[in-house]
């Protein structure tokens, strides 16, 4: 692979859904505010409050639950003394990761395009990940985080590439919207997606960048 040249300049990763299985610990965290609020906990049937709670932004996901409502100050509040590593136990990396990250490094540019706001910075230092980013772009960072393509086209600022240069992976609606209105190229991260191609496992955007396929799961016993 390492004669093969990449058709992208660099590869742009969600972190919840694609980097980590964080779901369990959005619904910790939401619930949590709603215990402080004496309110029953989040229904884990609700497809579409599960989507919001898991892809969109904090203060919109807070505007979700909350907007109109006369607690929304005190959930707010609330909501800004739960600590990440809190709820840090309840994350799990994705199979595959490092190991691809380790294979594209020094290939191609590494982003992290992110709805998280403050936690990032931790999460990279607590997993292990320091060194494979070159660059981190949150909500935080942004007058309008996704699904809107400004936090992409920050990306694409500094990194100085043109949107078909670069490919984003992403798990939900709001990473195919942000790149669609930015004009990046998109993956679906073990998410059926309309007219997005797919991938299970994070060996595979090999194949997307280089156009081979180099498997780096274990192999059973």
């Amino acid at each position: 692979m390492n004669a093969v040249k990449s058709r992208y300049k660099v590869v742009i990763y969600d972190c919840d859904g694609v980097m980590f299985d964080s779901i369990e610990s959005n619904y910790i965290f939401y619930n949590r505010v709603l215990e402080h609020l004496n309110r029953p906990p989040l229904d884990r049937g609700d497809e579409h409050a599960r989507k919001v709670l898991h892809t969109y932004s904090f203060n919109d996901v807070m505007d979700y639950f909350f907007s109109g409502d006369q607690c929304r100050d005190e959930a707010l509040r609330f909501a800004k003394t739960i600590h990440y590593r809190d709820l840090a136990p309840y994350m799990r990396m994705e199979e595959g990761l490092i190991e691809t990250l380790d294979r594209l490094k020094g290939r191609v540019a590494l982003a992290v395009c992110t709805n998280r706001a403050v936690s990032m910075d931790m999460i990279i230092e607590d997993f292990g990940l320091n060194g494979y980013f070159e660059f981190v772009m949150t909500a935080s960072q942004v007058t309008n985080p996704k699904p809107h393509p400004e936090p992409l086209m920050k990306v694409l600022a500094h990194f100085g590439v043109e949107p078909h240069e670069a490919l984003f992976v992403g798990d939900g609606e709001v990473d195919m919207l942000s790149a669609r209105g930015a004009g990046v190229p998109f993956v679906a991260y073990k998410t059926h997606l309309p007219g997005q191609p797919r991938i299970e496992h994070h060996d595979e955007i090999i194949a997307h960048l280089f156009g081979v396929q180099e498997d780096i799961r274990p192999t059973s016993q």
